[in-house]
């Protein structure tokens, strides 16, 4: 029964995260803020609504589960660095990050160090279980300030872009009113957040079912459904032509699962979250921070041709990571 469950609360994400995208991109086209930056905030927010309610549903006292809200978090941070390899072999002409623009390797920097500084408190445990505020870590609190000054310097950079070489878009959305985009992307993501929270339960049900640890549960199944907007929304973009902004909900998804780790700690009374964590997170966070290295590398090193016909060099490279990561993290909590 807890595998319909967990089923019925993919379609509905599923279902849901599909309009996310069109009532997204009629936003970017109405206000004027550009595909990337509403990628990078709006779409990247909604879309990981499900990690914060899963993380913090998680946490909290009714679960008490830090490693199931860590795992979640990491986890799905590696499966969206993935869906970047799936958008490229579906992307039949050129390499995906050669046609993006370079602006993002910005926030794929910042999404190295976020996860950097999370995996170094994660080794560190109980040395700063005495610094924060109240049973709120330090760590999270530092996070979640550079996510803001993250957030504040991208916009900056977006805007003075913007300035510089002003681009002409024919309207697409003349028939959908800004006030009608507002409410049906509130619809969709009041969804996407409804699934979230049944989700939290699910997973630890599975854990409970399975017998396997609640990081591998949270690294692997919480982070491939909570995921699944990403997925929908990136693909949806790719057929719309808005490469950068599928690019940028994906590197955006993965700075705010970061950041998400702020209210999971206020979530757990228990202590900083670190304090609780397993080393095994350590590995996913390896493991990200390698893939986000590798899409750096893809936007840097612009190749006009695929390699591989189907796929570019950093492709197989990006699932062949997310793959032995998986495993090892698979090997190290435990497995069955």
């Amino acid at each position: 029964m807890v595998w319909v469950k967990f089923v019925i609360c993919l379609v509905i994400i599923l279902f849901a995260g599909t309009k996310l995208v069109r009532y997204g991109d009629a936003i970017a086209e109405k206000t004027g803020l550009g595909r990337i930056w509403i990628g990078l905030v709006l779409l990247a927010a909604v879309t990981s609504m499900p990690e914060l309610v899963t993380g913090v549903s998680a946490a909290a006292p009714w679960v008490a589960s830090p490693n199931l809200a860590l795992g979640t978090l990491f986890g799905s941070c590696a499966i969206n660095l993935a869906i970047l390899a799936l958008l490229d072999i579906l992307h039949r002409r050129t390499p995906i990050l050669s046609e993006a623009s370079s602006e993002h390797m910005l926030s794929a920097g910042w999404g190295i160090l976020l996860i950097a500084i999370a995996a170094g408190s994660v080794f560190a445990g109980e040395r700063f279980s005495g610094l924060g505020l109240g049973w709120m870590g330090l760590p999270s609190i530092i996070i979640f300030i550079f996510y803001l000054v993250a957030m504040w310097q991208i916009f900056r950079f977006e805007r003075s872009h913007q300035l510089s070489s002003p681009q002409a878009i024919s309207p697409q959305y003349e028939g959908i009113s800004t006030k009608t985009a507002y409410r049906r992307f509130t619809l969709a993501a009041m969804a996407v957040i409804a699934a979230g929270i049944w989700l939290s339960f699910i997973g630890n049900e599975i854990a409970e079912v399975t017998g396997w640890s609640s990081s591998f549960v949270g690294s692997l199944f919480l982070a491939i459904t909570s995921s699944a907007p990403e997925l929908v929304v990136s693909i949806t973009a790719l057929r719309l032509g808005a490469i950068d902004m599928a690019i940028a909900d994906i590197l955006g998804s993965n700075m705010f699962n970061i950041a998400i780790v702020a209210p999971v700690d206020l979530a757990y009374r228990q202590g900083s979250v670190f304090c609780a964590a397993s080393p095994s997170h350590l590995i996913t966070a390896v493991t990200v921070v390698m893939m986000s290295l590798l899409v750096i590398a893809g936007l840097k090193f612009r190749q006009k041709r695929k390699i591989l016909v189907v796929s570019s060099w950093y492709s197989p490279i990006l699932i062949g990571f997310y793959i032995f990561g998986a495993y090892a993290l698979f090997t190290w909590s435990g497995g069955l």
